[in-house]
């Protein structure tokens, strides 16, 4: 059995919690209403990551048709669509608590929302074919295809006038500190995808020898 390294999520969360509240100092013009900055990016990075992990699992299973990639981009997808609806859901409260307004239809969370349908579309494509074979090859196609929208999401600052800061978080001038507060936000959220999926994909390979075992006792 492999050793679990889930007891780094404590410490790791613990201290990004501290900087992201405590350590770093408010913006001077949000004030504290910034700090939700640290764990949107952190979710919306990790969403990215997610999506990645589809978009390349789809492509070795179309090549190989080892279910194990069919199996992880299943897994890596309902991440992604976790952390997708956690971007979406602080960015509405920041902007409520910035802009007075819930929703905007600015392009990056017009894309963003764009992005979250297709992954969600992706997962209910899966629950409703049949036939392992062809249900993975299906899946595999939108998972490839659907990752055209995460570059979309990314540069829409850049195509289209927008209300959130171009480039990266990182070129943005900001204090040390808060560099510092969103970096451990980024990869304590970063360690619980990867524990998350792990045991996700367990799980997922507990549930079809399940299944197999039930057609064999028919």
């Amino acid at each position: 059995m492999k050793k679990d390294w889930g007891w780094l999520l404590l410490p790791v969360g613990v201290l990004a919690l501290y900087l992201a509240l405590v350590f770093a100092p408010p913006e001077q013009t949000m004030l504290d209403r910034q700090r939700i900055m640290y764990f949107h990016v952190a979710s919306a990075w990790n969403a990215y990551l997610g999506f990645l992990v589809v978009f390349i699992a789809s492509i070795l299973y179309l090549r190989t048709g080892a279910a194990r990639w069919d199996r992880l981009a299943h897994c890596s997808a309902e991440l992604g669509v976790f952390f997708t609806s956690v971007t979406l859901l602080s960015g509405m409260v920041w902007a409520r608590s910035v802009w007075h307004v819930w929703w905007t239809w600015d392009p990056r969370l017009t894309t963003t929302l764009i992005l979250w349908f297709i992954y969600v579309g992706y997962l209910l494509l899966r629950a409703s074919q049949e036939g392992d074979e062809r249900r993975a090859r299906v899946a595999a196609g939108l998972g490839i295809v659907g990752f055209v929208n995460v570059p979309i999401v990314h540069m829409s600052v850049v195509w289209w006038s927008s209300i959130h800061p171009p480039g990266n978080p990182v070129d943005v001038v900001m204090d040390r500190r808060m560099l510092l507060a969103l970096l451990a936000a980024v990869a304590t959220f970063t360690l619980l995808y990867f524990y998350v999926l792990g045991w996700r994909v367990r799980l997922e390979e507990l549930r079809e020898r399940v299944d197999l075992l039930r057609e064999r006792l028919r």
